[in-house]
């Protein structure tokens, strides 16, 4: 089995907020065999000249299908299409250091095993298959002229399916988990990309949810819900989801009582930027449009709101189509509220966490599947460089491949 040491190497010290000192790191096969040992005389030797060498970063909330800001366009695309569209968007999230992907709704097993078969190379995909939404909730694209029943559910580019009824529900999060997915995703909460359904409305019965939370945890995993309103919020915590996405309109007291229920959080906040920016150009309706800046005004509030209760944040982009380009300022706008090491831990351990491969992933150690990036720069000092990766990222190693190399011959 191949043997490579990456020498005078550093490695984040999250604990002291700072880069260890010059150290070797030996890869074996897909796994890190040793940490702070000499080169093996066998082994290939990668100098990285004092470059930081750091966990592959983890996006929490994501759709690889979503190729277009146009979602019915999506949907409508034939599934090989959408397949070979998503292939690319896998592709370049990989070559932005990004080695693991939680998708929040559309990406079905193929493209998990896609990337694991090495037919796509881009990052490990977490799939939750499609979004639950109830009838006129986030995800129904229909206009509300429109009183044809769906049938667009289970198309690969879809987000998420229609699902009504506790029985209906039931029978949707077993098939779902059935064909690969691990973890459920509810739509709980009005949404900004669909058209009928205010940003305050609460979507889904009591029993429902508790209906998807049982099949969840039968399954030994669990739900996820799209959330921003704060009476969403807590109604979910109350009812057993442990993932909060989004979360913009959160209060401390919520925060906490989702702290001490062992929730964590995913904002995005990036997103409602990059709408913002260019939303409306790329067709994003009026009904549409008018919901962003109800969410995006309370963004930053919310990260101190939840720091401040201790709920632990993943880091997520959320964005769709050629909004994609933004996903860097994601950094950006985290460290105007989070310390340096808090967004590491988000893009890192924390995803990590949410995925439910803790140790696995996310970790620089030894028996941790070889998964990281190399960079110019301390993370600690300005973290913000890892949405620079055109500027800052030399290399990616992902389950002890190089995948990606970008540094200057000598």
């Amino acid at each position: 089995m191949t043997l490579t040491a990456y020498t005078n190497a550093r490695l984040l010290d999250l604990d002291a907020e700072r880069l260890g000192r010059i150290t070797t790191v030996v890869v074996k096969g897909d796994r890190i065999d040793s940490i702070g040992h000499p080169a093996p005389e066998s082994a290939k030797v990668v100098d990285l000249g004092g470059r930081t060498l750091m966990p592959g970063l983890i996006d929490s909330h994501f759709h690889v299908v979503a190729h277009s800001l146009d979602l019915w366009g999506n949907v409508t695309a034939p599934d090989s299409l959408a397949a070979l569209r998503a292939a690319k968007i896998m592709e370049e999230l990989l070559d932005r250091g990004f080695t693991t992907v939680r998708d929040l709704g559309g990406a079905d097993l193929g493209l998990v095993r896609a990337v694991e078969d090495g037919l796509v190379d881009g990052p490990d995909l977490v799939i939750c298959g499609k979004g639950l939404s109830m009838t006129g909730g986030h995800t129904d694209l229909r206009a509300r002229t429109d009183i044809r029943p769906d049938a667009m559910g289970w198309r690969l580019a879809n987000m998420g399916v229609l699902v009504d009824g506790v029985d209906n529900i039931r029978f949707t999060c077993r098939k779902m988990l059935k064909e690969g997915a691990k973890f459920i995703k509810v739509m709980a909460n009005g949404g900004v990309s669909s058209p009928n359904d205010p940003i305050d409305s609460i979507q889904y019965s009591r029993d429902e949810i508790l209906a998807m939370v049982e099949e969840a945890e039968n399954a030994n995993t669990y739900v996820s819900a799209h959330v921003y309103h704060d009476k969403a919020i807590r109604r979910c915590v109350e009812l057993g989801v442990k993932s909060l996405e989004h979360c913009n309109l959160i209060t401390a007291e919520t925060a906490k009582m989702a702290a001490e229920a062992g929730c964590f959080a995913v904002p995005t906040l990036v997103a409602y930027e990059g709408l913002k920016l260019e939303g409306a150009a790329l067709g994003l309706g009026a009904s549409e449009q008018a919901k962003i800046d109800i969410v995006r005004d309370k963004g930053l509030e919310s990260l101190a709101i939840m720091r401040d209760a201790g709920l632990p944040m993943a880091f997520g982009t959320d964005l769709l189509g050629k909004l994609r380009k933004y996903g860097g300022m994601e950094f950006d706008i985290l460290a105007k509220v989070l310390s340096p090491a808090e967004i590491l831990r988000s893009v890192t351990q924390i995803g990590a966490m949410a995925c439910m491969r803790d140790g696995e992933i996310g970790v620089i150690a030894e028996g941790a599947r070889a998964d990281f990036i190399v960079v110019d720069g301390d993370p600690f000092a300005d973290v913000t460089l890892l949405g620079r990766p055109e500027e800052t990222l030399r290399m990616v190693v992902k389950s002890g491949r190089v995948a990606r190399n970008f540094m200057k011959a000598a």
